[in-house]
């Protein structure tokens, strides 16, 4: 009897040690839900983007067709009131030109300024060349303005959204992809989006490929860029700016990887920097489809050396991925992650970010073992 109590009280103390790693993902999670399941709208949907209007309610947007870049393709607008559920999807742009013309339409962001103004950003494709659109509401999405057109150079945020400094000023991370290779630049406003000057691009030479980036903010005058890169580089890129956004470092390389597909990051209220991407290279096996079989969640202080905060979904399956997310924090504090789900829906995940754990990711790999490593997370499922 005595020997069974024992074998009974170490799987108990077992089981509970499981429990407690595993859970280490899923302790920070207060809700996990799709923005919408199934819509007789669409067959297809990506690039989501999430913006807190003042009144605590939530508008998605993303892009849906019957596939990306077809002509059908629209953007398309969802709504979450306080404590309330998704409305069903409705198009707000259809790609329609003043000469009829129709294209596709593309990478949506949503951005509000300080006067309540609230912008569309998105693009219109034909092609494979992107031209930039925008629509603004000032009922809090509810009725939108025609489409204008963005003069070139100006495409208005690509996939990610705009910051705001404490001086006002309103940086747009922004990129190309053409005869001159992918490139990011820089949108800058100090009128509240009502004008841009360009700047850049970073990459002149696209050395490095890179595109769709995203801004962290580590003092008003030193802003840190991360982005996409081609497949052959395997990292995701970075810069540097030390004057507000007017002059920025070469692109180079930072200690996270990257499988040619998009990502997003915050800098939190208490400063500390969350990024949201698929830890993974775009051929790495058990990663899945083009390495989207993961998502990730990371955690830095300075935007340099980061920890393994949560893996959010895995699946080593062909054709599935979960990808192209965009993150925000609200006024209470939580964040809120959007994100493609194989290409079928929209997930939304809300974070408490207090409860957020921590494992360093050393060499840029991810944790192999311990209560954060995907060896803990698919013991849970």
């Amino acid at each position: 009897m005595k020997s069974i109590a024992i074998s009974v009280l170490i799987l108990f103390i077992s089981n509970l040690w499981c429990q407690e790693k595993s859970s280490a993902h899923e302790q920070a999670m207060v809700v996990s839900e799709y923005v919408f399941i199934n819509s007789p709208l669409f067959k297809s949907c990506h690039s989501a983007s999430v913006v807190e209007l003042s009144n605590g309610e939530l508008l998605c947007t993303f892009f849906a067709g019957s596939r990306e870049a077809a002509p059908d393709v629209e953007i398309y607008i969802t709504r979450k009131p306080i404590n309330g559920k998704w409305t069903k999807p409705v198009s707000v742009a259809d790609g329609v030109e003043p000469d009829g013309d129709r294209k596709a339409t593309g990478n949506p962001v949503l951005f509000m300024n300080k006067n309540e103004k609230l912008f569309l950003l998105y693009k219109v494709i034909k092609d494979k060349q992107f031209q930039g659109r925008l629509k603004t509401s000032m009922d809090g999405g509810s009725t939108w303005s025609s489409a204008q057109k963005l003069d070139a150079p100006l495409l208005g945020a690509i996939k990610n959204k705009p910051i705001r400094l404490n001086d006002g000023t309103i940086l747009s991370p922004s990129s190309t992809e053409d005869e001159h290779g992918w490139r990011v630049h820089i949108e800058r406003s100090t009128d509240e989006g009502e004008s841009w000057k360009h700047i850049g691009p970073l990459n002149p030479e696209a050395k490095i490929g890179a595109i769709q980036p995203t801004l962290l903010v580590h003092s008003d005058d030193r802003i840190q860029l991360l982005a996409r890169t081609r497949s052959e580089s395997k990292f995701i890129a970075e810069s540097w700016s030390n004057d507000g956004g007017l002059t920025w470092s070469a692109l180079g390389a930072s200690n996270l990887p990257n499988n040619n597909s998009g990502l997003d990051g915050i800098t939190l209220k208490n400063g500390r920097h969350l990024l949201v991407y698929n830890h993974s290279t775009r051929n790495q096996e058990g990663m899945g489809h083009k390495g989207r079989g993961i998502l990730n969640v990371a955690l830095s202080n300075n935007g340099k050396d980061w920890s393994a905060s949560a893996i959010l979904e895995y699946l080593n399956e062909p054709g599935k991925q979960f990808s192209y997310p965009s993150v925000i924090q609200t006024e209470d504090g939580l964040v809120h992650i959007v994100y493609t789900w194989h290409r079928d829906r929209i997930k939304h995940v809300v974070l408490d970010p207090s409860k957020l754990a921590e494992q360093a990711i050393i060499e840029g790999k991810w944790p192999q073992e311990g209560k954060l490593s995907l060896k803990a997370f698919k013991k849970n499922r």
